[in-house]
């Protein structure tokens, strides 16, 4: 079992360095941690009083992970689902917050489990889930993963400026389809053909 500042270590290594992309609505970032993050947490790390792109750019990587281990993991109780989800579910609330519990409250309801869907791991969602890992430790892995890479088609179908996180600019798979496949097995992965029928609509 990998610990949780192994998965940290992980994620900060995916989410790469310093980026300042107009597109994203998470403003500068680096280490997968956006400014909104920082100034939230008061990050002032050149010490002028304000948290800008400056502090920021000035975030080491054994900064970014230990916020994640405690802002993304510890205080969300993600630490309390199946071990089986963890490492999916960590790397999803990093990249997309409370989104992250609600993809997975959503697949349990799908699943027949009568969960309110409200970003929140609580004792409702920890025993439903539990009793879908317990029935398909396998199947609720892949199901999670699926559901993340749905949520980021949907995101990129209604918003054309995220479209080229999903898609690359020679058409293969961006960042965020790769990113949720990574945590399902290789053959619920999306063949060229099955990836370039989906965006299609896209243009």
């Amino acid at each position: 079992m990998k610990t949780v500042a192994q998965i940290a270590k992980e994620i900060v290594a995916r989410e790469g360095g310093f980026v300042n992309d107009p597109d994203d609505p998470g403003g500068a970032t680096n280490h997968g941690v956006t400014i909104h993050t920082m100034r939230r947490l008061g990050l002032d790390l050149t010490g002028d009083g304000e948290v800008d792109a400056q502090d920021v750019r000035a975030l080491s990587r054994a900064q970014a992970e230990a916020i994640f281990v405690r802002h993304y993991f510890e205080r969300p109780g993600i630490g309390k689902l199946p071990e089986v989800l963890q490492s999916s579910v960590f790397d999803m609330y990093v990249n997309a917050g409370s989104n992250a519990v609600k993809i997975l409250q959503r697949l349990l309801r799908r699943m027949g489990h009568d969960v309110a869907v409200d970003g929140a791991i609580g004792p409702q969602t920890i025993a439903a889930v539990t009793a879908a890992a317990q029935d398909a430790p396998d199947h609720i892995a892949d199901a999670y993963a699926i559901a993340r890479r749905n949520y980021y088609f949907h995101l990129a179908d209604n918003r054309p400026a995220s479209r080229k996180y999903a898609r690359t600019r020679k058409g293969a798979k961006g960042g965020w389809i790769r990113r949720a496949e990574e945590f399902m097995a290789n053959r619920y992965h999306l063949n060229t053909a099955e990836f370039n029928a989906r965006v299609a609509a896209w243009g």
